[in-house]
């Protein structure tokens, strides 16, 4: 079953979780994964690529964390997808984006502390250079990001899901407010 809805949408953001629970019978997983990115100097970023980011990255992952929890039970999980410029950002033009995926990280830190007396687990997963439609293996960017990696290649979104699944199984039940870099070694 596949829902779309729009992150930057408030009503949108936090409906989609109560349109999955319903269409399920209920909800033991969130993946907040969407996101968008304006890679500019500082000085060329406008009030509107500010306000798009952080509406996509941060305050839709958050209202879509809040709906899902109030659905979830013991078990819950609740997976962000983070990004390994994080820690390390590359060099200039990556502020904005840097920005909003750290905020990821306090929220999920955050979240772990709040819901985990009701047995559900927050975490982040930070992918390093992948290959997909916003970051293409074969991008005009694509050999720089790969040499910044230990292994030297852009990882797969099979890569990163299998980090995600493992988070949103029974095995990782003890673990939360954890960031898991899945980068090649983008921040070794």
């Amino acid at each position: 079953m596949a829902l779309r809805a729009d992150c930057a949408d408030a009503a949108q953001a936090a409906g989609a979780a109560h349109r999955a629970a319903e269409a399920l019978g209920g909800l033991d997983v969130l993946v907040n994964n969407a996101a968008v990115g304006v890679m500019e100097p500082l000085e060329n970023l406008s009030l509107d690529d500010v306000d798009r980011v952080l509406s996509v990255n941060v305050r839709g992952a958050f209202l879509a964390a809040q709906s899902a929890a109030a659905l979830m039970g013991a078990g819950g999980r609740i997976v962000t997808v983070g990004s390994c410029i994080t820690s390390r950002v590359p060099g200039p033009g990556a502020t904005l984006y840097a920005m909003s995926k750290s905020a990821v990280v306090g929220l999920t830190t955050a979240l772990a502390r709040e819901l985990a007396g009701r047995g559900i687990t927050a975490n982040v997963v930070h992918p390093g250079p992948t290959d997909t439609d916003m970051n293409p293996a074969d991008g005009p960017y694509a050999a720089h990001q790969a040499a910044m990696t230990a292994l030297g290649r852009y990882g797969t979104a099979e890569e990163v899901a299998s980090m995600v699944a493992f988070l949103a199984g029974p095995d990782a039940a003890y673990v939360t407010g954890a960031e898991f870099s899945v980068d090649g070694g983008y921040g070794a």
